[in-house]
């Protein structure tokens, strides 16, 4: 069951009477069967007791033959829809609780229920209306205003599913999903912030300083090393940078070093208030007051404070989160954090543990699957993905990540059925298009394999797409062609290397000036 599904079981559920059915430990209203008979109301009762012992794909056919003894009844519908819901038909459930609906529009359970079903699917679009209808009937749900701001959020209407969430967070803070979900808006508002700052002034020192950030927080310490001096070289006195040289050193067992960079930091004049007002704002912690003083401006300056102030709103969200008691959003932040470090078998430990939290959430196990993918636990990863893949067989992203998982297994023929129903739902996704050709390669199909590692170019940046080209065109006869494309792979290899050692000369770490 999604989180999103349990979040609407344990909302109340007003217009709809009697007795309460226990599910995992949350309470749901069921529908009152008017002027019922006994046979019915047995019924009734039995599909209740599915429904509460997990067993709602067994309650559905009784809730139909419910449903046409009744007809005209909303809530046996909406019981009907739930009882969808949750066996995972969430498609056929949206058109009961919209039957629902047609009979009493007011139905606050059918109204965020559709909302969440159309969230699930997918279709953040179609889950707004509903939502914002349930808020008119209910205002002070904070399940019904938590899933309007997810759903904003998908769309990306950032600022709007910010202030919602914050609204959230600040009438009950102890809603771990509350500070997460903050926290990842105002990741997103950073993001834009910055890709704005790259179209307006790529390459300036306040780019080169948040990219040195990003670099340290990704404890990548050589290429943060490198950003920091270049927009030294570019703004001498800009505040920060010193500091997170000093980081760099730490990291990298040269405390001498930074202590002389804190020295230098030390001994930057503080910024000259009003003037540069936005400075001044950060230092006294005033980050929504930034975003509010800066809005409409598109100076660079502007955009880079924005950015550091969007980036210390979402830490701050995170720290609220971590003095709540463990949830599944403090692990799956967690989770990320280690990924971002490619630590993925200590990410894949972290989505476990989010899984305690919340068994049966598909996101949750489809990122553990992932984790594990990427960690090398291959066995673990495929078992995991043809789970996955019993209840989303079409899914694309879940077809290429069990095939490609299959080849690199040694699996080659036992991926290429995952992997043609991936680049046949999307030629787009181009890992696809190179794993089936390496996968057609190795099983003899070379013919087969030239277009899809043609179609894999563009993301070849290592070369080894064109060096399987080359093989390929070699097994059919076509020398020139393979002679060609083997050049370019090693043009690829050479250029590759002269960038390697270029790179590796400019960050190695050197002691203060």
């Amino acid at each position: 069951m999604s989180s999103r599904l349990i979040r609407a079981f344990s909302a109340q559920l007003p217009h709809v009477a009697a007795g309460a059915i226990a599910l995992g430990g949350l309470a749901i209203l069921a529908s009152c069967l008017h002027a019922q008979t006994p046979g019915l109301a047995e019924q009734s009762h039995r599909a209740k007791e599915l429904i509460d012992a997990g067993k709602p794909a067994a309650a559905v056919p009784i809730y139909r033959e419910l449903a046409k003894a009744l007809p005209g009844n909303a809530g046996i519908l909406l019981d009907l829809g739930l009882a969808l819901d949750l066996s995972g038909n969430k498609s056929e459930a949206i058109g009961q609780y919209r039957a629902a609906l047609k009979i009493d529009a007011n139905l606050f359970p059918a109204l965020l229920l559709l909302g969440t079903a159309y969230l699930d699917l997918g279709q953040p679009a179609m889950a707004v209306d509903p939502l914002e209808r349930s808020l008119k009937v209910q205002p002070d749900s904070f399940d019904a205003q938590q899933t309007l701001a997810e759903a904003l959020f998908d769309l990306g209407r950032l600022p709007e599913a910010e202030r919602r969430f914050r609204e959230i967070a600040r009438l009950d803070p102890k809603r771990s999903k509350a500070w997460y979900s903050l926290g990842l808006c105002y990741e997103g508002l950073a993001q834009q912030s910055f890709n704005a700052l790259t179209a307006a002034a790529p390459g300036s020192a306040y780019w080169l300083d948040l990219t040195a950030e990003a670099r340290l927080e990704a404890k990548q310490d050589y290429s943060a090393f490198y950003f920091y001096h270049q927009a030294l070289s570019k703004m001498p006195q800009m505040r920060g940078v010193h500091t997170g040289l000093a980081r760099v050193y730490e990291d990298t067992g040269h405390s001498d070093w930074a202590a002389v960079e804190e020295q230098k930091e030390r001994q930057l004049p503080p910024p000259e208030c009003p003037a540069q007002k936005l400075e001044c704002e950060f230092q006294a912690g005033n980050f929504l007051d930034i975003i509010e003083t800066s809005e409409g401006s598109k100076t660079p300056e502007a955009y880079y404070w924005r950015t550091r102030a969007y980036n210390k709103l979402a830490l701050n969200a995170y720290s609220e989160l971590g003095q709540l008691p463990p949830s599944a959003e403090s692990h799956e932040l967690e989770a990320k954090i280690d990924s971002q470090r490619r630590q993925y078998a200590e990410s894949a430990k972290e989505w476990r543990e989010a899984l305690v939290y919340s068994p049966g959430n598909r996101y949750v196990q489809t990122q553990l699957a992932i984790a594990l993918y990427k960690s090398g636990d291959l066995a673990g990863a495929q078992a995991l993905f043809e789970q996955l893949l019993k209840e989303q067989p079409e899914a694309p992203d879940l077809n290429f990540y069990l095939g490609d998982t299959l080849l690199n297994s040694q699996k080659p023929q036992a991926a290429l059925p995952y992997l043609e129903k991936a680049v046949l739902r999307n030629p787009a996704l181009l890992a696809a298009q190179k794993s089936i050709g390496l996968a057609y390669l190795q099983t003899g199909q070379a013919d087969r394999a030239i277009v899809h590692l043609k179609a894999a170019l563009p993301i070849d940046e290592d070369g080894s797409a064109r060096y399987q080209l080359a093989r390929a065109y070699q097994r059919v006869g076509k020398k020139d062609l393979a002679a060609a494309m083997l050049k370019e792979y090693q043009q690829k290899q050479q250029a590759e290397q002269n960038e390697n050692a270029s790179v590796e000369k400019e960050v190695a770490l050197t002691p203060p000036d």
